[in-house]
């Protein structure tokens, strides 16, 4: 089993101005790595997690609509690869409704103890082990 979670830090240094990458560039890096994957592991059992951002600390409205961009590429690429697919982001938005954003990652990209709890539960979960 191989589980992946690509994505949030490349928008995060676009923003910084330390990246140049697009969403297509993401997605067919995505894509490439999969089908590699496959290749080489063609038992394995492929898990993608959804790329999440609360919306606190360092993530504010400059991250959108790229960010929801880069999500919906890597859902398709995913798909596309018939890898098993985890929600973190659907999890965390249903999470803030009950706790401030900063509870579950204090500068909206890395989970705090909480949200790491939260994510592994989650993905325990849908992946049934």
């Amino acid at each position: 089993m191989i589980s992946l979670l690509i994505g949030v830090n490349d928008i995060w240094h676009k923003l910084g101005g330390r990246y140049d990458g697009t969403v297509e560039t993401y997605e067919k890096g995505y894509a490439a790595l999969l089908a590699r994957t496959r290749k080489a592991l063609p038992n394995v059992r492929i898990v993608c997690c959804d790329p999440f951002v609360l919306r606190c600390g360092a993530v504010d409205e400059k991250w959108f609509p790229e960010f929801d961009q880069r999500r919906a590429a890597a859902r398709r690429v995913a798909d596309a690869a018939k890898a098993e697919w985890v929600p973190f982001q659907e999890m965390f938005d249903k999470a803030v409704r009950g706790a401030k954003p900063e509870h579950w990652a204090h500068d909206g990209v890395h989970p705090s103890m909480a949200g790491h709890d939260l994510m592994a539960k989650t993905w325990l979960e849908t992946v049934k082990l």
